[in-house]
């Protein structure tokens, strides 16, 4: 299954239940190019984290930069695939595909390191 290349959807929370962040809405985009494996595999695992982590509470943007390499510039994305988490503050970019997902979840700050 292939991400699309703007997601502007927000998954429903599981069983009628909330995230744990509940009044925090997460804003997050993925830059990625074209259709590639490590593009595909970045939002498998960030799909998989924010249904874990964040059920109902986040918004997920997918930029190919394929199409849209202009839009690389605004966020300061020097390496692909790349996760820019833009709520809630402060701004943080993760690279690679988000599949150590300690590392990811570190990085978000939604979890502290050990």
């Amino acid at each position: 299954m292939s991400p699309p290349r703007r997601d502007a959807s927000t998954s429903p929370p599981r069983n009628g239940r909330r995230a744990t962040r509940s009044a925090v809405r997460w804003d997050l985009r993925l830059y990625i190019a074209g259709q590639t494996p490590r593009s595909l595999t970045a939002f498998a695992n960030l799909k998989q984290l924010c249904e874990s982590h964040l059920a109902g509470q986040y918004h997920i943007e997918v930029i190919d930069l394929v199409k849209n390499p202009q839009l690389a510039r605004g966020d300061q994305i020097v390496a692909i695939p790349t996760l820019v988490r833009r709520l809630p503050p402060p701004l943080s970019r993760i690279i690679g595909d988000l599949s150590n997902t300690e590392r990811v979840l570190v990085g978000l700050q939604l979890r502290e390191r050990p």
